[in-house]
This record gives C-alpha cells, structure tokens and sequence, in this order.
C-alpha cells in the first residue's frame, strides 16, 4: 500500500509489513529507518494523535519534527481500548513480519496485544519492545525519557569528569539515548529476520535504553572497574582562534609531528614532556598552550587551512544549520525534502548507501488516519461495519 516513487532501486526490505505502536522517538526512529529500507509501516495511533504531533516547527498543524520522524509511514487510527479495536489488530498481526512497540512492560499484556498473546496468531512475527529500563526487572515499570536514562547510565557524570572545574551535570537537549535505541533495535529486527529466514520462526526482542547508553561508555564503563580516572589521558577539545574555535584530534605519532609542523614547533617531537604518547599525556595542558598560542594568530579557515594541508585530522565548530550546508552532504544525497499539509521541508536519510538497494525517506508523510479505511475493509469489515467502527 505504500506511495512508492523512489527511484528504480528496490528498498532491502520491500514486502515486509511493520505493526508501528512506539510513539515519540526512540520507536518511530526505529520504524522510519524500516520505511526507508522500502518495509510497509503502518503507524497505529489514537484519534487524537500521538504528542510529537505537537512540536514545533508547526504549521498548519503539522509538525515537521512528527514528520522527520513518520514520513513514509500509512497511518491507521484505533482505539486500543475498545474490543474492536483490538479485534482489527490481532487480524493485521496475521499478515505481520514485525511488530515494534514502546510502551511501559505492562500495557500490551493488558491490552492482551503482547507477544505471548500473538505468537499463536503468527509464529513468523518478529515483535519488538523498547523501554528504559527492559521489560523484566526491578526497575521494569519505572517511567523514562531520555535525560532520565543519561543520568541513570552514568553518561553525564562521565561526560562532567572531561569538563575542567566544572561540578554540576549539564542540562540535556539532545536526546542521544532514544536515537541511538532506535538504532539497536533496527539492528535487533534486522537480526531476527535473518535467522527467521533460517528457522522460520519469529521471537520477542527486548531493547533497554539504559543498556543502550551504557555502550556510550566503553572506556569508562573498564576505567570505573580499576579507578583509572578520565584526567589520565589526553582530553580532545576546542582550539581557540582569532574568530572561533576548531577541534584537532591528535590521534596518532605522525599526527602529533604534522602537528609541530604547523604550529612551527618541530623540536618538540623530541622534547621530553612531549616525544611519547605517555609524555603528552602527562603534559597535555602545556602542549595544548603551545597550540593555541599559534592558532589565536590566525582565523578558523586559516588554521583549517595549515591543518588539512599537513594531513591534521581536524574541524570548526559548526551549527546544525552550517553542518547541513557542507557540499559533502550534497554530494552524497543525505537530504530528503518531504511534504505534508503544512509545505515542504528536509529530512536526513539512513548515514548509509547500498549498491543494490534504495535508501532513502519517501515524498509525504500521512495525514492521521489517512489508511484506516483501507486497512479495516482488509480485515475483512463491511461497509456498514467500517462506518460503525469510525463512530
């Protein structure tokens, strides 16, 4: 049923039909990454409309976050609490390859909707859930956002422990735990439909965020086993120029001697607070001075300059908005423009290309409840019956 007008490539995951229950964003992530893989999304919501609908930008009633979120997604209205409503789910399990929820452990199974109570319908049914904390467990039901889940994984204070004299946690505005869940488990589905080709069975997966930001933390999740603290290493950070600030990673020894050369301090590759890894990083401080007091001669794009020459991997610190505007990001199609009731606007596409396979966001994002006719008259409602279930 999905308006497909993508190009001439079939998306990898054309012909699988997704039961979308998630709401806000770590699901709805998750579930937009299977519709640009060419997978038939049917986005199930109330006839209210789920809360992302709500945030700006907004126009014409149409949110474009919503939109970045649910474009190429068919939407279907249902009342989850009503008999029929249920009924009209339970009938599209039967056609189901995958089902991704992200409510609280509880609600489905209350909703008798959980995948003990549809794996008799549909053995094949791949069933995914995400939530903070997992679905079993002391801290099962407790409620979690994403800010919630990077002070309870420990990411904040580790990221306060590289910010020099500074005591209190950082506000959030990125919500890094829901992207990043979302990508687990479009990974997670992705496995589990490789062995079902296999065995021809589906299975339940079980998505924490918590765990998911823990991965964030490799080396301090092994630092915090033997008390090694953050400040025993080199710290990446911002340079100071004339008119900015530019990060340089100095990733390796011939990195560290390009650097010299640019900075016009080449003894240094012998100097003794310098000359190994284990030296700078007992010395990073000076060593960082000495850059800088190159660096805040000269402007962003001249330090860029000096540093792309000599092979320095290294970057301005830009916004979004001038991120969006660098020719790399043309050259490789990352951007999308879509369209709802509200005009045009952008969107990325998957971080990914794929030589025989499209991979890419549709055209349009739906209208709520735009298929919800089309879908109950597939479960086999009459008419009449369709009219009495809109009522």
């Amino acid at each position: 049923m999905a308006d497909d007008n993508r190009g001439s490539l079939t998306g990898s995951l054309a012909g699988l039909r997704v039961l979308d229950f998630s709401t806000t964003i770590a699901g709805p992530h998750c579930t937009r990454m299977l519709a640009d893989m060419g997978a038939e999304v049917i986005k199930i919501e109330t006839g209210e409309g789920e809360t992302m609908r709500t945030r700006p930008p907004v126009r014409n009633n149409c949110s474009t976050v919503f939109g970045q979120l649910n474009v190429g997604k068919n939407s279907l209205v249902l009342d989850l609490k009503s008999p029929r409503g249920v009924e009209a789910v339970r009938r599209l399990v039967a056609t189901a390859d995958v089902l991704v929820e992200n409510f609280r452990p509880g609600v489905m199974r209350r909703l008798q909707l959980d995948y003990a109570s549809l794996q008799a319908l549909n053995p094949k049914l791949v069933y995914c859930s995400i939530s903070g904390y997992g679905q079993t467990g002391p801290s099962a039901e407790l409620p979690a956002y994403a800010p919630v889940i990077h002070a309870a994984s420990g990411y904040e204070m580790a990221h306060l422990a590289y910010q020099p004299g500074r005591s209190r946690p950082d506000y959030c505005g990125i919500y890094h735990a829901d992207v990043l869940t979302g990508v687990y488990a479009f990974g997670a589905i992705s496995a589990a439909l490789f062995q079902r080709g296999r065995t021809g069975q589906g299975q339940h997966i079980d998505v924490s965020m918590l765990e998911s930001m823990l991965s964030l933390t490799l080396n301090e999740l092994q630092w915090s086993q033997f008390e090694v603290k953050p400040t025993q290493r080199p710290m990446f950070g911002p340079i100071e120029t004339s008119d900015g600030y530019v990060m340089v990673a100095i990733a390796s020894e011939k990195t560290f001697q390009s650097l010299m050369k640019v900075i016009e301090r080449p003894q240094w590759v012998n100097d003794p607070r310098f000359a190994k890894y284990s030296d700078r990083r007992e010395n990073w401080a000076s060593l960082m001075e000495g850059v800088e007091a190159w660096s805040r001669a000269v402007t962003t794009e001249g330090c860029l300059a000096a540093l792309n020459a000599h092979g320095v991997p290294s970057s301005a610190y830009r916004t979004v908005a001038e991120a969006l505007r660098d020719p790399q990001i043309a050259h490789r199609g990352a951007l999308a423009e879509v369209e709802d009731g509200g005009g045009s606007f952008t969107v990325l596409n998957l971080p990914f290309r794929m030589s025989a396979a499209r991979v890419s966001a549709a055209k349009r994002v739906s209208t709520l409840g735009e298929h919800t006719r089309a879908y109950l008259k597939e479960t086999g409602l009459t008419e009449d019956e369709i009219a009495a279930f809109a009522d």
